[in-house]
């Protein structure tokens, strides 16, 4: 690609390029001198699965990697420890070291579906932000003012509401810098809400006589609902471990609206070749259904394989287009002898719900059936024997003794 196409294909579906010019300038340079840019992007291991949200910066950080720069997985091992005040109303529970330390090890085994393994550089920021002596803390404090971190949204509003803010909550956005410091980043990449984060990265660089970095954020992903960002604690995500079925399920239960959002934010398509998709769903001569299950098989085979993208949308079309039950479904043994529980906690316990309200929201709404037969009741009883539970597009079987 030439540095204005490359521009382009790495800006596509960024909210934030601050600033456009000096990126171009940067790729010009690489170009003509085969240099290639460090691109730094962070994630603190606070839980232990990645979700398709977290897939869009790690998409973008694979724009970089196909032509051919350095990208700089950050493990932010140490940060975790501060907590990363971002969205925050009160201070953030530390996580432990071990918690921290197991996290991380699923982190980079998941990464690399979409990332090249041997061309990732992961960095562990305990490695340099560990090795800061109590003099160089109190040096790198010196480079930013408190009037300064109270530009920040969250701080603002918690300090004008009397809500406490902790000294150490103030020392992550500049451990966050001082990691691009140390790596030297020409591109720092995050979401929409660390916008903060990376700016200041920006403003500490240039007092350690480093350029500064460019910064470049991308949307928080809307969930499944439509409404949320997507979250593990809103049940509207879809897991990158999760079973290709399951996963293509979840995916063909966006709105039509919303499928264009995850083309342009889940694929490598270029902005045109979306532009030609959704010409042709609105003139008729493509249905968007169809656009949809070409968009769940791209995902699906992005973190599976491609054969087990086509067996899952021909699974998909046996049981939601022909209605008959899935040839596979996780089953799971109850026993009456046991103190009995409402449906509403069996859902739960089954993973169909994500709790006990959900459940019961779910019931209420018609989106419950056992046997093909809807169930209002929560307080359902059965006999022993099998079923199969059915909510929304989802199946279990209860095997009832």
């Amino acid at each position: 690609m030439s540095p204005t196409e490359q521009l382009a294909y790495l800006t596509k579906g960024c909210v934030d390029v601050v600033r456009a010019a000096d990126l171009r300038a940067k790729l010009d340079r690489a170009s003509e001198y085969g240099r290639k840019l460090v691109v730094k992007v962070g994630f603190d291991p606070t839980a232990p699965d990645l979700h398709l949200g977290h897939t869009v910066l790690i998409r973008k950080m694979k724009h970089f990697q196909d032509l051919g720069h350095t990208v700089v997985f950050v493990v932010g091992d140490f940060t975790a420890l501060i907590g990363d005040p971002t969205g925050r109303s009160k201070t953030r529970p530390p996580l432990t070291r071990e918690q921290i330390a197991e996290n991380a090890e699923t982190y980079k085994a998941q990464v690399f579906k979409l990332l090249d393994r041997d061309e990732t550089v992961i960095e562990f920021n305990s490695r340099w932000l560990g090795a800061l002596t109590s003099e160089d803390w109190v040096r790198l404090a010196a480079r930013y003012n408190v009037a300064q971190m109270l530009e920040r949204r969250d701080f603002r509003q918690r300090y004008e509401k009397g809500q406490p803010i902790a000294i150490h909550e103030f020392l992550y956005p500049l451990a966050q810098a001082y990691d691009s410091v140390h790596l030297k980043a020409d591109v720092e990449l995050g979401g929409t809400d660390q916008l903060f984060n990376l700016n200041v990265g920006r403003d500490v660089m240039p007092s350690f006589e480093l350029k500064p970095q460019i910064v470049m954020t991308v949307p928080l992903l809307v969930g499944l609902d439509g409404v949320e960002k997507m979250a593990k604690s809103s049940a509207n995500h879809v897991g990158i471990t999760e079973p290709p079925v399951e996963m293509f399920g979840k995916l063909m239960s966006i709105s039509d609206d919303l499928m264009w959002t995850y083309h342009e934010l889940l694929t490598d398509d270029s902005t045109e070749t979306i532009a030609g998709l959704k010409a042709r769903a609105a003139d008729g001569s493509l249905h968007p259904k169809e656009v949809k299950i070409g968009l769940a098989k791209r995902i699906v085979a992005d973190f599976h394989s491609a054969a087990d993208a086509d067996t899952a949308a021909v699974e998909f079309e046996r049981v939601h287009g022909r209605g008959e039950r899935p040839s596979e479904m996780p089953e799971f043994t109850l026993s009456l002898g046991d103190e009995w529980k409402p449906l509403n906690r069996i859902m739960v316990d089954v993973a169909l719900a994500s709790s006990s309200s959900d459940a019961t929201r779910k019931i209420a709404g018609g989106a419950v059936s056992i046997d093909g037969a809807k169930v209002a009741d929560r307080h359902w009883k059965p006999s022993p024997g099998e079923y199969v539970l059915q909510v929304g597009r989802r199946h279990a079987r209860l095997v009832v003794r």
